[in-house]
């Protein structure tokens, strides 16, 4: 019995340390941070910008800017495909605006909150396939 208790005890802490305080604050910031960029990918793309706001129309939309339907973002809540399908859509859309895979790789899949701020404020282009 006691062992069930402590593992709920560790459970609520670490949802304790999670969700409060400063780890909210950098979450919310970081997603901040990456809708700014997306919204100008959107835009250049020729999709609304305010779609970058809304949490899960924007995953739809990133997909649908790599070629692929919208509905091949469900492939993301399969655990390892979903991390495989984000590599292949980061370097889609990276060859979409003229990047290379590597840039594609490290910027849009592993450092999103750079790599997307590359593209949408930089000089790069949206071409469609």
């Amino acid at each position: 019995m006691s062992v069930a208790l402590d593992v709920t005890d560790s459970i609520d802490k670490l949802y304790e340390t999670i969700f409060t305080g400063t780890n909210s604050i950098f979450a919310l910031a970081l997603y901040a941070v990456i809708a700014v960029a997306l919204w100008k990918v959107f835009e250049k793309a020729g999709y609304p910008g305010v779609l970058a706001l809304i949490p899960i129309v924007n995953v739809f939309i990133v997909v649908k800017i790599a070629g692929y339907s919208a509905w091949m973002a469900l492939l993301y809540l399969i655990p390892i495909i979903g991390w495989i399908f984000g590599i292949v859509v980061a370097i889609r859309v990276g060859e979409r605006f003229g990047k290379g895979a590597g840039f594609s790789f490290f910027l849009l899949w592993l450092l999103p909150f750079i790599g997307y701020f590359i593209v949408g404020f930089g000089d790069a282009r949206y071409r469609r396939a």
